[in-house]
């Protein structure tokens, strides 16, 4: 199983662009990711092609299990 935080946000075109990261720490709280999108958006780290991201939406931790089958 992996686990993903997935942070949403919109763009100066009004997209939505999801920047996901990898198992990110289990004890995460809901103010160090809301600082961590505040910072992106305030120091412009990541644009898109809609252009810079301008809004924070909403942050998700997301567990995903992935099963492998042998077709031959």
């Amino acid at each position: 199983m992996a686990s993903y935080l997935e942070m949403l946000f919109r763009n100066q075109a009004g997209q939505l662009v999801t920047i996901s990261v990898i198992d990110p720490r289990p004890d995460i709280t809901a103010g160090e990711v809301e600082a961590v999108m505040d910072t992106i958006i305030t120091q412009n780290i990541f644009t898109s092609p809609g252009g810079d991201l301008v809004q924070n939406v909403e942050a998700r931790v997301i567990e995903r299990t992935y099963i492998w089958y042998n077709m031959s």
